[in-house]
């Protein structure tokens, strides 16, 4: 996604956060990917008679009016965005009695795979929120002796890319000399299958932007087999972070990888942020003209294009995560939010949880 229309997002869903129903006349709708737009139209028109029987009348007519905007916007598209949809309706005016019913529609930049309609006081902007905290890619493979499942992980978001199948029998029950040639001619078959899925992998995930490592499953020795048999391309071996047994295959199993990884992806997130915040204490220490801290110094240091490396922690308000982050796209800066899960990401939460790799030297 690119940084301009991400910042542009963060700022709506931002926009979003702000509003406050003063019942539950907030109408949130995600159309996930790949799903039947006209089924979907069809549900929120029959929600439209469970909302008459909303008790408050202009709680019951706000609700009514934002379903049929919603049915209406959605009636203007062909057909689902390739990612889904997400669009939040409802009444937005601070003075009771006189409603003002806005709709935003939303195409996510991954795909959504939720689906809801929901009427609160707030909008449920999580979803969108879980997407754009996406950042590395991790490449997936499931193999068996009968088929392989090729996905991405991007942040909390599994995608099903390709599958394959190898083509080979099942058992054979002949003996003797016929049985060693079956055996042979399966094991050839399986030879050239490995070599088909390391050469999708390759296709797949060789120049893949922000690839960050592969995941690869399988059951008991199979996995170990397609390493070692498969003449992997050696960029692709080398980003091979891990390997984990699984029961399922096809994309159950990418799921199953995913569950049965979470030991090392924390680990390796956990890693990058320990490694991000060493290198800015130790400047701190050694070239403090190299960094600054603290919301009124990296803010000026924004203002004058000095900034390299902007560090938030998740601990500062949504509010100026959001208007740092502008400034630091709009001078084409990077952006990293850090957790409070290690040492470092606590002493940095208490030094102010804002701070800056710098481009230059500011001091006066």
């Amino acid at each position: 996604m690119e940084e301009s229309k991400r910042a542009e997002l963060e700022e709506l869903l931002l926009k979003l956060q702000g509003f406050r129903g003063r019942h539950t006349e907030l109408v949130t709708v995600y159309v996930p990917a790949g799903s039947n737009l006209l089924l979907s139209i069809k549900q929120l028109e029959q929600e439209k008679s469970t909302a008459s029987n909303i008790k408050s009348k202009s709680t019951r007519n706000n609700v009514m009016d934002a379903l049929d905007k919603i049915v209406r916007h959605l009636r203007l598209y062909k057909q689902n965005p390739p990612n889904g949809l997400a669009v939040f309706c409802g009444n937005t005016s601070e003075q009771e009695g006189q409603p003002n019913i806005e709709i935003w529609a939303v195409e996510p930049p991954q795909p959504v795979n939720i689906k809801m309609y929901r009427c609160d006081q707030v909008f449920l902007t999580e979803p969108l929120e879980d997407l754009l905290e996406a950042k590395e890619v991790y490449g997936l493979i499931v193999v068996d002796r009968q088929e392989t499942a090729f996905g991405v992980l991007e942040g909390k978001t599994i995608r099903h890319l390709r599958t394959l199948t190898s083509g080979a029998p099942g058992k054979h029950g002949a003996g003797g000399q016929s049985q060693s040639r079956y055996e042979n001619a399966i094991e050839e078959i399986i030879k050239d299958y490995y070599r088909r899925v390391a050469e999708s992998a390759k296709e797949l995930f060789f120049d893949m932007p922000r690839l960050k490592g592969l995941i690869i499953g399988g059951p008991g020795l199979t996995k170990d087999s397609f390493i070692e048999k498969s003449q992997l391309v050696t960029g692709l071996r080398n980003k091979i972070i891990t390997t984990k047994s699984t029961s399922y295959s096809g994309e159950a199993g990418l799921k199953e990888l995913v569950n049965a990884s979470m030991d090392v992806l924390v680990k390796e997130e956990i890693m990058k942020e320990k490694d991000l915040l060493q290198k800015f204490f130790t400047l701190l220490a050694s070239q403090p003209k190299k960094v600054t801290y603290g919301y009124d110094k990296v803010k000026k240091a924004l203002t004058l294009g000095a900034v390299e490396k902007l560090i938030i922690s998740r601990t500062i308000e949504k509010e100026k995560i959001i208007e740092l982050k502008k400034m630091a796209i709009a001078i084409g800066a990077t952006t990293e939010v850090v957790s409070i899960d290690t040492e470092e990401g606590l002493e940095f939460k208490n030094i102010g949880g804002i701070g800056a790799i710098l481009r230059f030297d500011i001091t006066e």
